[in-house]
């Protein structure tokens, strides 16, 4: 099967316009058909385009694995600038992370990145490094927390909610990669509890 070059654009808000991402894009070889894009606005990050373009990452037995997407080993995605790919740095760092391990080539345009070559893998390297440091501070960061509860009496059992500073320690978490099962012991609350955080809805009962 002959490898397929795909871009992607992404803006927070109906009032921005892709029109410049686009143009690069195109200046760059990709096909306008080619292009998938997300308008996200609002604190609930939803990237559809990119979901439907690379595949949806679903978690199942601790396990997180790929739903099919457009895009295949081999192929080439395209963005702009690497901002593109999220929000924060775990987000951006993960989904570079995901194409690198899927055999998908990531090009960025404005930081002229290409993992097809030994300093793209090399960056592709640092950026993992990055993500599991980054990860373990957090980590660090619950359990100082947590121990610091308990120090003053304060319940470390299954609370029936969370504080807002904790929910966001969740989301993070999870964007950094770390698996429900993981985050449901970290915090010591139920499934439900945590899929609430994530605005994820019940868990199946699977």
């Amino acid at each position: 099967m002959t490898s397929k070059t795909f871009g992607y654009m992404r803006v927070s808000t109906g009032h921005q316009t892709t029109d410049r991402q686009e143009d690069a894009l195109v200046d760059a070889g990709v096909n306008v058909r080619d292009i998938y894009r997300d308008v996200i606005s609002g604190a609930k990050f939803e990237r559809v385009g990119l979901e439907e373009l690379i595949g949806k990452l679903e978690e199942h037995d601790g396990e997180r694995i790929r739903r099919g997407g457009v895009v295949r080993a081999g192929d080439t995605i395209i963005v702009a600038s690497l901002d593109r790919l999220g929000r924060s740095l775990s987000q951006v760092i993960q989904t570079a992370d995901e194409l690198h391990a899927a055999g998908i080539c990531l090009k960025t345009i404005k930081e002229s990145i290409d993992y097809s070559t030994a300093i793209g893998k090399m960056l592709a390297g640092i950026f993992g490094s990055l993500a599991e440091y980054e990860r373990s501070l957090m980590l660090e960061r619950v359990a100082d927390a947590r121990a610091a509860a308990k120090a003053r009496g304060t319940n470390t059992g299954r609370p029936s909610t969370l504080t807002e500073a904790q929910k966001r320690q969740i989301k993070a978490l999870h964007a950094a990669g770390e698996s429900v099962s993981a985050l449901v012991e970290t915090f010591g609350v139920s499934r439900r509890t945590v899929y609430r955080a994530l605005d994820l809805g019940a868990p199946s009962a699977a």
